[in-house]
């Protein structure tokens, strides 16, 4: 019934399904290897500058899951409107999540920078005074970033809300040109190390931020981010979007805080296994970039068939994308599999890090086809629907009970090392399966809708 209702009259055609989802693809895949690039330009600093780039980034990775969180669910809210055919409602949304998040994205920004010491000594106080001196640095200049980063989220999820997603890509592609120019120039020629690669990472927040801002002002757009003179503060919608952003955030935010817990557990490991943790980190993102560009796909399909109060098409479309995201997932794990032993080699590690590297990659990418989709893009069709409170408990309970326990039990007391980490990483995934799995099928989701 519900694939018959996708083909009679659907919401989303397959072409605007390409249209919404390829540009993501290509968003993904850019920020990741952006993000390679700045690893492997990082590295030939040496792997103390490697490992002081990876011990921040962990923070980093928080604060960004957190703003993205919130714009997800400011983006939640602008779709269910938008499948209720209320434009003016879904504009006014947005204006108060753009305000939100630019308002949280300072202030967390401010306080990082200030507490940049306590904070680093605290979770990586063991870890080699050099490695943390350039922590230390890298820090300060990448938290100044907070609120560009911020806004930047929260403008690609408005544009993604009315099934545009080339904007952001575009923007994406400039900012990132500069972050990569900038590296070169600033690590290559200047030879500022660490330094070197967060420079160019404000810039280029920065810039992103700002284009983005500038075309949602075009007057053309179902949402226009203009008029700002008779703005104010709408508690109902403001209501409504927290009670999306803060489920998601919190979910998203204790997620990373038990990755750094673990990372922190990692640190005591010494400088190859936080080395070849940062690096294999880095690849195991690769084959996840189409699943997680569906992901975010399925919030706007989703949400709008949500708010058309059309489950079934939401049901059909949460199966649809899982299936499209298992698929994807899968091919490109079985190529990262074959071919790990020379996806490293950029990296210039030494033969006994890529050793330990190797180790880590090749179990992931057979369990990462196996059970990752629907461990992270399946439950997208819940939060999009609302049902952010159960996905919230039950990846809390899951990451601290398993992903963060097993792994103290596995690495330590059972000396598995790094490598009972990532063990107690699958066990996470599989619980989070069963959890979500049962939410589904019980249909405990359709009652959530927001507007």
């Amino acid at each position: 019934m519900e694939q018959a209702q996708l083909a009679a009259k659907p919401l989303f055609s397959r072409q605007a399904l390409q249209r919404l989802i390829w540009p993501l693809v290509g968003e993904q895949f850019l920020a990741v290897m952006t993000g390679m690039a700045d690893t492997v330009m990082v590295a030939n600093a040496g792997e103390t500058a490697v490992s002081a780039v990876s011990l921040v980034d962990s923070i980093n990775i928080l604060m960004l899951n957190i703003f993205a969180a919130l714009a997800a669910g400011g983006a939640i809210v602008v779709s269910q409107y938008l499948g209720m055919r209320d434009g003016k409602n879904a504009n006014r949304a947005a204006k108060q999540l753009v305000v939100i998040v630019a308002a949280l994205g300072a202030g967390l920004g401010v306080v990082c920078a200030l507490a940049r010491n306590p904070m680093l000594d605290f979770l990586f106080g063991s870890t080699d005074p050099v490695v943390m001196e350039g922590a230390r640095k890298y820090f300060f200049i990448t938290a100044l970033s907070y609120p560009f980063i911020a806004v930047y989220n929260a403008g690609a999820a408005i544009f993604r809300s009315m099934g545009n997603s080339r904007v952001s890509l575009k923007a994406s592609l400039i900012a990132n040109a500069v972050n990569i120019a900038g590296n070169a120039l600033c690590i290559f020629g200047l030879k500022w190390g660490v330094v070197g690669a967060a420079v160019p990472t404000l810039i280029s927040r920065a810039l992103g931020a700002v284009l983005l801002l500038v075309l949602l002002r075009n007057p053309g757009l179902q949402i226009t981010l203009r008029d700002w003179k008779r703005f104010r503060l709408r508690p109902d919608m403001i209501k409504k979007i927290l009670g999306i952003g803060i489920p998601n955030g919190l979910e998203n935010g204790m997620f990373q805080v038990g990755k750094i817990l673990v990372q922190s557990l990692i640190a005591t490991f010494g400088t190859v296994a936080i080395a070849a943790n940062a690096v294999c980190n880095t690849l195991c993102m690769l084959p996840q970039i189409p699943a997680q560009a569906i992901g975010l796909a399925m919030t706007t399909v989703v949400g709008q068939c949500v708010g058309a109060n059309d489950y079934r098409q939401a049901s059909g479309y949460v199966k649809k994308l899982t299936w499209m995201a298992f698929l994807c997932n899968g091919a490109l794990c079985l190529l990262m599999l074959t071919g790990a032993h020379l996806i490293i080699l950029p990296f210039n590690l030494s033969a006994e890090t890529a050793a330990v590297a190797l180790k880590i990659a090749r179990p992931y990418y057979i369990l990462a086809a196996l059970i990752w989709v629907m461990s992270f893009t399946f439950p997208g069709g819940l939060r999009a629907a609302g049902d952010v409170k159960f996905t919230m408990g039950a990846s809390m309970l899951s990451m601290w009970v398993f992903r963060i326990g097993f792994s103290y039990l596995l690495a330590q007391y059972l000396e598995m090392g790094i490598y009972g980490v990532w063990a107690a990483m699958y066990v996470d995934w599989a619980v989070r399966i069963l959890c979500f799995v049962a939410r589904y099928l019980s249909g405990k989701w359709k009652t959530k809708r927001l507007v």
